[in-house]
């Protein structure tokens, strides 16, 4: 192959120079090396050459665009000290104390908002103690890896505690790191029905910066925390030998600032006490999948189950966040009890009576599929793991045992349910009308996909009201009392109800969702009203189509948040079996409930899960164990 050349440059262009000592330092064009040390030519490589074009003068060129060299700006931060010496000593100090400020803050942050108070902060961690121990004792480099690392921990642990603050006020419980990550797209779903889409989406990407940002931060301020500490160790060690001190005096005598002890173990108790809700939930997983498998009712026939309701339309109602707060907290309480002893006067006019009760939820401020899921089959399900445990397995709900008697056909009215809902088969229901098949042409009011009204008269339309071979056992969630409570449905004529048209006008005059969910007073009231209105269109529905064979069972799936119910609030919601045949609820009289729709504060309280065996046998059914 011919040896190729490089075109001879016009004569009113110079060479290449070397690059100035004031140039950039970044690649530059320059003339390609010649003899054998130089690189294969394009053609050489097997690729055509391209025309070549002489360099700009060297006033003509551009300096390549970079960021300035970390050496540049060391200089002119060190320019900068030896120009303004007292601004920049100080300004380093108040930097140190921020970063130290923030470690403290980590060390000392509550996992309960009723646990924010300034004395909680007044405090001396020996968990800062150890750790500058350790950091004097290091040398510069090792002492720098261990504080990053050190900090970005601590950060881990304070978005941890920030997620149990929440936690704590909307389902009175902390964070389980094993089973709760897909509450998170819950929480996020939540928000995007109640707030909109953009809301959730900004919130979910929030979360997640405000994550990053705490580990970095945290990282950053024990380094500098460190580097102060190595810069004279001799005096460093003084001041920590002198803290310690004072620790080991503060415990000893449990000195105290406003009730809390001065000498703080809290960082290595938050630690153990998440080291052992893990344990925990990982001996629950193998214990509860055994238990599951035992079941009083498991092997009984269908003959023998539930005889002496035989004949009877069977209605299992769960409303939304109904609480013993709605009944005796002193302000929702007046509004919801004048409505339930409305209803329970109305009630008695039709010929119905009532007699109510207490249970204990398996769940508190959410997480209503584990309330459901507890009373239906007689386990406490009060975690994920053991829903999903229950719910894949056979153990009797009290809708499958009336399915399984062969003398009940099932149905499940779900308006709360927009997607896949695989439990219905766990549950015996032989038809599913979620909220897309009880056709609704309204407006959601926030989450709550229809009003309650609407969904009882669907139905009624669709399911009760129609003639059928057997009688009918339903299982209806009713919704419009979920949180955030706003706007809330208002009653209508029945016969006005229509597709639901009629109540856009209602939910546009309605409260705003952004206007309550931050107000604790109007959360309370707002609550209140939904409870009311919930009770009313359930009570409505029942005397307008209610029969001789119809038996209601009524109850609260769990309490609402803690912004409503209170910080100490219990789990307890009210439970009503309603009937006019006197020989079901006689059947009942040795449970020592309360006539009406209204329970006692003295009403006998049970476990939710205990339902499900003192209905079963109150009404004749006998008992034949599965074996476990």
């Amino acid at each position: 192959m011919p040896h190729q050349t490089t075109p001879p440059r016009p004569p009113d262009t110079e060479p290449a120079a070397s690059p100035e000592p004031d140039e950039p330092d970044g690649p530059t064009d320059s003339p390609e090396p010649d003899g054998p040390a130089a690189s294969p030519e394009p053609e050489e490589q097997g690729v055509s050459p391209g025309p070549r074009f002489p360099r700009a003068p060297k006033a003509l060129r551009v300096p390549h665009p970079r960021a300035p060299h970390p050496r540049a700006l060391r200089r002119a931060k060190h320019r900068w000290q030896a120009a303004h010496p007292r601004a920049a000593r100080a300004f380093s100090l108040a930097l140190t104390l921020a970063a130290l400020a923030l470690v403290l803050l980590a060390l000392l942050l509550p996992n309960k908002r009723e646990q924010f108070h300034p004395a909680a902060f007044l405090r001396l961690p020996v968990e800062a103690l150890l750790g500058a121990a350790v950091l004097i004792a290091l040398p510069r480099r090792a002492r720098t890896v261990t504080a990053a690392l050190g900090g970005a921990a601590l950060g881990a642990l304070t978005a941890l505690n920030l997620t149990d603050v929440e936690f704590n006020q909307y389902l009175g419980r902390s964070f389980d790191v094993v089973l709760d990550w897909q509450l998170l797209d819950d929480a996020r779903s939540y928000l995007a029905d109640t707030l909109g889409g953009a809301v959730a989406s900004l919130a979910a990407v929030g979360a997640v910066l405000l994550v990053l940002t705490l580990l970095a931060l945290t990282a950053l301020a024990t380094v500098r925390v460190g580097n102060a500490l190595g810069r004279d160790r001799s005096r460093a060690t003084r001041a920590l030998l002198l803290l310690c001190a004072l620790w080991m005096t503060c415990s000893s005598l449990n000195v105290q600032v406003g009730g809390v002890p001065v000498a703080s173990e809290h960082t290595v108790a938050m630690l153990r006490y998440h080291e052992q809700a893990l344990r925990s939930t990982l001996r629950d997983e193998r214990a509860f999948a055994k238990t599951a498998q035992a079941d009083a009712f498991g092997a009984t026939p269908g003959s023998q189950l539930v005889p002496d309701l035989r004949g009877k339309d069977m209605i299992f109602t769960f409303i939304e966040s109904y609480g013993r707060s709605a009944i005796e907290d002193p302000v929702m309480a007046p509004g919801v009890d004048r409505t339930l002893d409305a209803s329970t006067a109305a009630l008695k006019k039709a010929g119905f009576r009532a007699e109510s009760g207490w249970l204990t939820s398996a769940t508190y401020g959410g997480g209503s599929w584990l309330g459901h899921s507890t009373f239906m089959s007689g386990l406490w399900v009060d975690n994920q793991n053991r829903y999903r445990t229950v719910t894949s397995g056979d153990h009797l709900t009290l809708t499958e045992a009336f399915r399984k008697t062969g003398a009940w056909d099932t149905v499940g009215v779900m308006p709360g349910v927009q997607k896949g809902w695989p439990e219905a088969k766990w549950y015996g229901l032989d038809k599913v009308y979620d909220a897309f098949r009880l056709g609704y042409r309204g407006p959601k009011f926030s989450w709550s996909t229809m009003p309650d009204q609407y969904a009882l008269e669907a139905f009624q339309r669709l399911a009760h009201g129609k003639k059928h071979d057997k009688p009918l056992t339903s299982f209806v969630i009713l919704t419009s009392s979920h949180q955030p409570w706003a706007p809330i449905p208002e009653m209508v004529d029945w016969d006005r109800l229509g597709d639901g048209s009629v109540f856009r006008g209602i939910e546009a005059a309605g409260t705003r969702p952004q206007d309550v969910i931050t107000d604790q007073a109007r959360s309370r009231e707002e609550y209140g009203k939904s409870v009311q209105y919930s009770v009313t269109a359930l009570t409505q529905w029942l005397q307008r189509y209610g029969t001789d064979d119809t038996v209601l069972v009524v109850l609260g799936d769990h309490q609402p948040i803690a912004r409503v119910s209170g910080d100490h609030a219990s789990r307890d919601v009210p439970v009503s079996i309603v009937a006019k045949d006197p020989k079901v609820l006689d059947r009942i009289a040795s449970w020592g409930w309360t006539d009406g729709l209204r329970p006692a504060h003295g009403a006998p309280v049970w476990r939710m899960s205990a339902f499900r065996d003192r209905f079963l046998t109150a009404y004749g059914s006998t008992p034949h164990p599965s074996k476990d």
